[in-house]
Formats: structure tokens, C-alpha cells, sequence
């Protein structure tokens, strides 16, 4: 019998892993909830018409198919399965699609759900998407999004609290970080100068991947999609812009003076740069950066990126403003604005640079030893006033070794253990050893609850 193995690109999580990663997504939930954002969630599958075309072509290339129950090849022709039309055959034998990212499942819902929701409807949605990327250090085929959205607003304060969202969340988690920001605009501005506002979406893609390949990489993608010399230049003007952010934006003015888009696209930085200042960031950076173009079709305005600093990875965290994108589902003239944090990412940053505290590993606080049938019974009473009180505590499930059931607790980093005999009875009283000091203390019931709770 072969042994039991899981998909490439996914991964079990130990309950080791799932502490540390719900201390994560705990720290991100109670910040979106600062900021007013409700929870939301919507199924990980959709209509695969939902989900392409969203995406620009290479993201569509990535969307994971669900086929059809039953005999899904009904409705294909023996001469369409011989010619090997596989787009043709694809759309006839798979309707259904697993979600690309949770955007787009938003902006579903808001059409489906316009008449029963108050705009601006501002939404937090914690769950995991899939893409048929091919797996690689921190690039999975299965991770988790932590999106924030407000859809019905025009406003760029919206804009300047994710920012702070951001900022707040990394703090909170330690993650050293620089907030990357531009803004489609600029970009599609560019494009005119450079006589390609009709190739912006290829012009985007390409100067998309400029971490990944470099600039001689860009400049190579831009000659082979046909790219006229004379704009190429243009384009990579962009790579070697300098100075302090007022400074990048001063030369952007001058050189996209005769672009009404250009122009705005400044204009909208401008303001959520500086209001960003004037209220300051805990311990990010927010930095202008002109190459940031984000290849999805549907950002329209601001975009983020984040970078963790002080460890090789890509992106931790990105977003961005989209003006119609529930346009494309029937609701015109709805603008929006959302970020999302990539869970999986900030994990491997936060294990690399030791970043998880060390109570971010507690999922009980108490472990009561269990002597026998007596001492157990009477124990079982004091955990009930415990977990009343809101202490996570447990009980080792038989008499065993003290030896034993003190290495159940190490290994579950159980910061105390908690005897009670026939002397602990007597006395009403229940003796706390300290796993970490060694230190053992005796307590009431209500001095042990205070304890613990402090």
C-alpha cells in the first residue's frame, strides 16, 4: 500500500501551527473590527463565469476548475475530445470554479444582496483560496486571504485607514514592514506619454514582474509583446525614479503634466500621503513607488503592496481601489476600496524572525494532575469554577506517572500544573507549580482563579 500523501501546494496544519496561526488571524479580526468592518463569508466554490475575466489572462490561467458530477462528458463531441479544444471542452465539462481570491466573491455578493445592505458597507472576510500556482516558498496552492473591503464610498479616507489598518495589524504582530503605495492613474498616464494607453493591461503585467525578473527581464517581456522602442524607454523611466515621496511625486507632475489621468492619479496620492503623515504610522513605512502596478484588471486607483522587511519573501499584503467592479455583475457606479493580508506569508515572516510570544503557544493555561478515582472527582469540580471563569484548564484523562502527565504538560506548553491530594483536600487549598520557574505555591480556589487570570 503507497503511503498516504496530500496535493503539492497544500499542507496539514498541527495544532502547534494552528495556535500561532490564529494568533494571527485574531490580531487581524480585532482590527478590522476597530475600524467598523463586519464579518462576511461566502462559498469556496463559484460560477466559473464569476471568476473569469477578473483576473486579466493570467490569472484565469490559475483559476482551479471543479468538474461536473455525473457524466460530465455528455455534452462534449468525439470530434471536439479528438481536435483537443480543451477551452471548449473545459467550459462544457466544468461549471463551477474554486474561489481565486475573495474580491471578486465580494463584489457578487454586494449585487446579489444590494437591497437588504446599508452602503457604505464596509466587510471583513477571513478565508482560504486556491490557484494553480506552482508551489514555492511562500507561494501556495491553498493559503488563507484576510480581506477588508468598503464598497458605496468615493472617499479617500478610506484609502488612509487601511493604511493605518495596515499599520496597525503588523505592529500588533511585530512584522517589521514597508507599505508600498501607487495608483493605477499614474500608470494609465504613463501609458498615454508613451502612446500605449491601448496595451496599459499588457504594458501592467509586464512591469508587474519586475521583483521577479528585473528590469532587463521588463524590457525584454515589453520588446517580445511588440513594444515601440521609444515607449519602452518611457516605461523604464519609472524604475530609476528617486528622492523622498514628495520628490518622486514633484517629477511625475512634470512628467504627466499633459495627462488629465496621470494628473488625478497625483492628486488622489497626494492627499492619502498626506493625511497618512499628519496622523502618523506606529512602525511601517509608507513609501511611493511608481513600478507597483498589481496586474489585476480591476484596480482603478490607489494600490498597496506590503513588504516585510529583514526576510527574503515576496508581498505579505496588497489591495487596492476599484471604481465598477460589481459593474460587471449588473450594479453600476458602485466604487470600492480593499486590502487584503496573505496569513500564510506573514506565518513564514513571523517564524523566521521569531516573532510568535511565547504565550501565543498557550491553548490551556492549567493542567490539573490526576491521582486517582477521589482526587480526580474532586478535581473535576475546580475545573468547572475554573472554565467558568474563563480560564482554559484541563484534566490528564487517567492516573498515570507524575513523570508522564509533567511531560503531557511540556509538551503542550502548558504553563501550570495544578495537585491536589489528600492534604490539598483537607486543606481546601490546591498546590500550583510554575513549569517555567519550577516555583510551587498554594491557593484557594479564588486565589488560584485570580492568579491565573492575572
Amino acid at each position: 500500500m503507497s503511503q498516504p500523501s496530500i496535493p503539492k501546494g497544500t499542507r496539514d496544519f498541527s495544532p502547534e501551527v494552528m495556535v500561532r496561526r490564529n494568533y494571527i488571524f485574531n490580531t487581524i479580526r480585532t482590527v478590522f473590527q476597530r475600524y467598523g468592518y463586519m464579518p462576511l463569508e461566502t462559498p469556496c466554490m463559484e460560477n466559473v463565469e464569476t471568476l473569469t475575466g477578473k483576473y486579466g489572462d493570467e490569472g484565469d490561467k490559475l483559476i482551479f476548475r471543479i468538474l461536473d458530477s455525473g457524466d460530465y462528458l455528455k455534452s462534449v463531441s468525439d470530434e471536439t475530445l479528438q481536435q483537443r479544444q480543451l477551452n471548449s471542452v473545459t467550459k462544457m465539462i466544468a461549471e463551477k470554479a474554486l474561489r481565486y481570491d475573495l474580491t471578486v466573491p465580494f463584489a457578487r455578493f454586494v449585487v446579489m444582496n444590494q437591497n437588504a445592505i446599508a452602503f457604505p458597507f464596509k466587510r471583513y472576510q477571513i478565508q482560504p483560496v486556491w490557484r494553480a500556482d506552482r508551489p514555492q516558498k511562500g507561494r501556495y496552492r491553498e493559503f488563507y486571504q484576510c480581506d477588508a473591503d468598503v464598497v458605496g464610498s468615493d472617499s479617500l479616507l478610506n484609502e488612509v485607514e487601511l493604511v493605518q489598518i495596515f499599520d496597525d495589524a503588523l505592529s500588533m504582530l511585530r512584522v517589521p514592514a514597508i507599505i508600498k503605495i501607487n495608483n493605477r492613474k499614474i500608470l494609465q498616464g504613463v501609458a498615454e506619454i508613451a502612446g500605449v494607453s491601448d496595451r496599459m493591461m499588457e504594458m501592467t503585467i509586464a512591469i508587474d514582474k519586475l521583483d521577479k525578473v528585473g528590469e532587463e527581464g521588463v524590457v525584454k517581456e515589453l520588446t517580445e509583446r511588440g513594444f515601440a522602442e521609444t515607449a519602452i524607454q518611457i516605461i523604464r523611466g519609472l524604475f530609476s525614479l528617486s528622492g523622498s515621496n514628495e520628490e518622486r511625486l514633484s517629477i511625475l507632475q512634470q512628467l504627466l503634466s499633459q495627462s488629465e489621468a496621470g494628473i488625478k492619479g497625483i492628486e488622489e496620492l497626494r492627499f492619502v500621503m498626506e493625511r497618512v503623515q499628519e496622523i502618523g504610522l506606529k512602525t511601517t513605512l509608507l513609501e511611493l513607488d511608481v513600478t507597483l502596478a498589481r496586474g489585476l484588471n480591476y484596480y482603478t486607483g490607489a494600490i498597496f503592496e506590503v513588504k516585510a522587511t529583514g526576510v527574503q519573501m515576496g508581498s505579505i499584503c496588497g489591495g487596492g481601489r476599484y471604481d465598477d467592479l460589481t459593474g460587471i455583475f449588473g450594479l453600476k457606479g458602485v466604487s470600492g476600496v480593499g486590502i487584503s493580508f496573505g496569513a500564510d506569508r506573514i506565518y513564514d515572516v513571523m517564524s523566521e524572525l521569531n516573532l510568535f510570544p511565547s504565550n501565543a503557544m498557550q491553548s490551556t493555561k492549567v493542567l490539573f494532575a490526576n491521582f486517582g478515582e477521589r482526587e480526580e472527582r474532586y478535581c473535576m469540580q475546580l475545573l468547572r469554577r475554573l472554565r467558568d471563569a474563563s480560564i482554559n484548564a484541563e484534566i490528564y484523562p487517567e492516573s498515570a506517572k507524575m513523570k508522564k502527565q509533567f511531560k503531557y504538560a511540556d509538551d503542550k506548553h502548558i504553563p501550570f500544573v495544578a495537585v491536589v491530594g489528600d492534604e490539598e483536600m483537607s486543606n481546601q487549598v490546591v498546590s500550583l507549580k510554575n513549569m517555567l520557574s519550577g516555583e510551587q505555591t498554594q491557593h484557594t480556589v479564588e486565589e488560584l482563579i485570580e492568579k491565573l487570570l492575572s
